[in-house]
């Protein structure tokens, strides 16, 4: 899109642009804002009421509960991603589902299941981590500079004292 915003358009081109801006839906920004908002903070919710078990029946503490609420999360969410309903709740909320874990796993699993008849190497394995690659490595830079801004502006803070 930028390339073309960068060429010199003809007239005819930048009539047509100029009338199918005209003809453009205006977009319900408050009314997605508010369905995001909903559908996130229940997914958020429903993360809490895990961690409130994991901890009430489970004998953890508030900070043990969080790694097993996290597997309870991508679990469900996978499991919704197959089922079709997670992809149905997208389209609904927008970004409300793209709450990190959750989201991240749906776009893990539906990679996975789109391209499962390519086989499971290149096809389910290979597409699945097309998608957590960039992921993964962007969090692992962005955690070290983090690190890094720490370490220089609150140097008596190393190793957590």
């Amino acid at each position: 899109m930028s390339n073309n915003s960068k060429k010199k358009l003809t007239p005819v081109q930048q009539e047509y642009k100029h009338l199918a801006k005209k003809r453009e839906p205006a977009r319900p920004v408050i009314k997605n804002c508010i369905r995001a908002f909903l559908v996130g903070g229940m997914i958020c919710l429903i993360g809490q009421a895990i961690t409130d078990m994991f901890v009430h029946w489970g004998g953890f503490d508030r900070e043990k509960a969080g790694n097993p609420t996290v597997a309870v999360l991508i679990i469900l969410s996978v499991l919704l991603t197959s089922l079709g309903v997670y992809d149905k709740m997208g389209q609904w909320a927008g970004a409300g589902t793209a709450v990190p874990v959750t989201g991240f796993a749906n776009s893990m699993a539906s990679a996975a299941i789109e391209h499962r008849s390519e086989g499971l190497v290149l096809g389910v394995g290979g597409k699945m981590f097309t998608l957590a690659g960039p992921v993964i490595v962007y969090g692992t830079v962005a955690a070290f500079i983090v690190g890094i801004l720490h370490l220089l502006f609150n140097p008596s803070g190393v190793g957590g004292h």
